[in-house]
């Protein structure tokens, strides 16, 4: 029975007062940053004019970034702790509103950089007060070549609604106009589907997979049509921009080369045979004459009951991290006791799992803990993203307090890699063992090549539009089609209903942002193989990395960590570990 969050032990909740002591705290931050935003209007036009002002402007800037994200970050998470308390709900709300006032007192910041005398500039980052913010400033010119005149960005600022169209179009579509038929007399939803592709019954699994797919096909014209437009838009605004594509345009933010993009491509179909073979050793464990798309998801071990309680998670946790050496354990045996982590659902509480704080407050963690082997996981993944940012703020300023989504995911998904090393060698039971071989390798399947092969999807549609060709429903499911076959092999018996499955994937509206899905999770794997394997060498490079938050572009970032993805090695190396995985499994069944 879920409890009132009054009836949850204080030893299992967090404990917010590093953020503020009280609700009363808050309102007077809240109240003061109107001041802070006042002295930064009253900068503008004025940034360049010397030194001083270049400082001000930039340091006021720093406080108000600090202050509002703190005022935010409270009132998000206590309305999480319980979400109908409104009391809470209005907090948020005028949090919110705030954080629109920022950005409205700060928004001549970057025009007036931009429009700036570079020389002058640079000049200023050469005193010593001023050269911590070389980076962030550094980072902010570099954008200047695809900066249209303050017209033309005026032009496209007003046109953001109708840019963002085709995704808005597709998440009312595809959220709330679909209606979908029952299956076995159960609800057929979005959330219902992959359960259903988890049933034990292969012909429930079936019905329920051409079902929801009759419905995409019901509508695949529909759904080509504002594919096709996000495609275009992206198209439009690289050429607006400047850039070479729409992927260089996407991926100039986080200064990754689009090499990066190719090369993980090219590793993952040089690796393909493992992939092949895993879809054999599902094929066989199913005992089915010909595996089928609604066969990918269903569990291949039973009555496997892995249960841990939250004392014996915390413990499997340490004991899996111990390779990173004490003052890492330590910190983290402090989040246990120190009010890091809310650990128990109670009524009202946010559903799912976070990590979550600011630079000058504890990085807090988010459960709903129901003693599962998955809630280990979720448990040292996220303690993975909260000793990311306990690392980074610690030795980096402010300014470079935080971590670029493309590294975000690498020290989650290296702690759950180490998880997965430390039950393969404990368990000895021979169900328990394939039960977690299949969990990691479905990881893998899922989140390398999968989002991989999502990318590639992404990369050949824009750049089939690009010269010309038309984005019909028909053409994507060809598409569609050939790379599942690519991906999948021989092994796959292809339904046509799969070939749609492109309409139902709201990433692909993302604008080539899968393809970090890939990236961080090889890179994950890799670095728990290289620290297992060469140790503290590898462990003390990996901490550097913890450290270097966006100090740095995060392609310079993970190469601290001896990982450098403008290569395929680290791809590589992962997809071996990947092929060690697939033999071990295949010598068990």
């Amino acid at each position: 029975m879920i409890k009132n969050r009054d009836e949850i032990q204080e030893e299992y909740k967090w404990n917010l007062d590093s953020l503020y002591i009280s609700d009363e705290a808050w309102e007077d931050d809240y109240k003061d940053s109107e001041n802070v935003f006042k002295s930064l209007s009253d900068m503008k036009g004025s940034i360049l004019n010397n030194i001083t002002t270049f400082t001000k402007t930039i340091e006021l800037y720093l406080e108000g970034t600090r202050k509002v994200t703190r005022i935010v970050t409270y009132a998000k998470m206590k309305q999480d702790e319980n979400t109908k308390l409104s009391n809470y709900q209005s907090l948020n709300s005028r949090a919110e509103s705030l954080g629109v006032k920022f950005r409205e007192a700060s928004s001549y910041i970057t025009p007036e950089l931009m429009s700036g005398d570079e020389n002058v500039i640079n000049e200023y980052l050469k005193d010593d007060k001023v050269s911590v913010y070389k980076q962030f400033i550094e980072n902010i010119l570099r954008a200047r070549v695809h900066t249209l005149s303050p017209e033309g960005e005026t032009i496209l600022a007003q046109a953001g609604e109708l840019f963002n169209a085709p995704s808005s179009a597709f998440g009312m579509l595809n959220g709330a106009d679909l209606k979908f038929p029952n299956v076995n007399g159960e609800s057929l939803t979005h959330g219902s589907f992959i359960p259903f592709m988890m049933n034990k019954d292969r012909n429930i699994r079936e019905e329920a997979f051409k079902k929801y797919y009759k419905v995409f096909d019901d509508h695949k014209n529909t759904f080509a049509s504002l594919l096709s437009s996000e495609v275009k838009k992206n198209i439009f605004n690289a050429k607006a921009r400047k850039h070479s594509s729409a992927r260089a345009a996407a991926l100039f933010e986080n200064n990754v080369p689009e090499s990066v993009y190719d090369q993980l491509i090219e590793a993952v179909h040089n690796n393909l045979p493992s992939m092949h073979k895993y879809i054999a050793i599902r094929k066989k464990m199913l005992g089915v004459e010909k595996l089928r798309p609604f066969d990918l998801y269903v569990p291949l071990i039973e009555d496997v009951d892995m249960k841990y309680d939250y004392k014996e998670a915390k413990e499997t946790v340490l004991d899996s991290l111990s390779i990173l050496g004490s003052d890492y354990t330590d910190v983290v045996k402090s989040a246990y006791t120190d009010g890091w982590i809310d650990v128990y659902e109670n009524k009202g509480k946010r559903s799912g799992a976070y990590s979550w704080g600011t630079y000058d407050s504890k990085p807090y963690i988010l459960l709903n803990y129901h003693n599962e082997l998955n809630d280990v996981f979720t448990l040292i993944h996220e303690m993975g993203h909260s000793m990311h940012s306990h690392y980074t703020r610690k030795n980096q300023p402010y300014v470079y307090g935080n971590y670029s989504i493309f590294v975000a995911e690498v020290a989650s998904t290296t702690n759950e890699a180490l998880l997965n090393k430390h039950l393969l060698k404990k368990v000895e039971e021979k169900n328990e063992k394939l039960y977690l071989l299949n969990n990691y390798l479905e990881n893998f399947r899922g989140t390398v090549f999968r989002q991989t092969m999502f990318a590639e999807f992404e990369r050949d549609i824009h750049k089939y539009a690009s010269e010309g060709g038309a984005l019909t429903a028909d053409q994507l499911c060809k598409m569609y089609r050939e790379l599942n076959k690519k991906y999948y092999g021989d092994n796959l018996e292809i339904d046509s209903e799969l070939d749609l499955e492109w309409a139902r994937i709201p990433h692909f509206y993302y604008n080539f942002y899968v393809f970090q899905y890939a990236t961080g999770f090889s890179s994950a794997v890799a670095l728990a193989d290289k620290m297992t394997n060469e140790g503290q060498s590898a462990v003390a490079d990996y901490k550097e990395f913890l450290k270097a938050g966006s100090s740095d572009y995060p392609i310079e970032v993970l190469k601290r960590a001896g990982v450098d993805m403008t290569t395929s090695e680290p791809v590589n190396n992962a997809l071996d570990v990947f092929k060690a995985l697939v033999d071990e499994m295949e010598s068990l069944v």
